[in-house]
């Protein structure tokens, strides 16, 4: 399923593809209401992915901003 995400850290609307059912995303999306965790809604996906979905953030930001130069 595509998932489209704006960055919480860029401002940047990001789309990735993720191996999720509309079922798991809305269960993400209403996950603050359920307390359950992401880890266990998706626990197939890595946690960059996991991250893209709560945050926006691609992995490729993160890593971004943590390259010293």
């Amino acid at each position: 399923m595509k998932v489209t995400k704006i960055s919480q850290l860029s401002g940047i609307e990001h789309t990735m593809e993720l191996n999720i059912t509309s079922e798991e995303l809305m269960r993400i999306e209403n996950r603050f209401n359920t307390k359950e965790l992401i880890q266990n809604i998706v626990p197939h996906l890595v946690a960059s992915e996991r991250e893209f979905l709560m945050t926006g953030i691609t992995e490729k930001e993160w890593l971004k901003i943590s390259d010293i130069d």
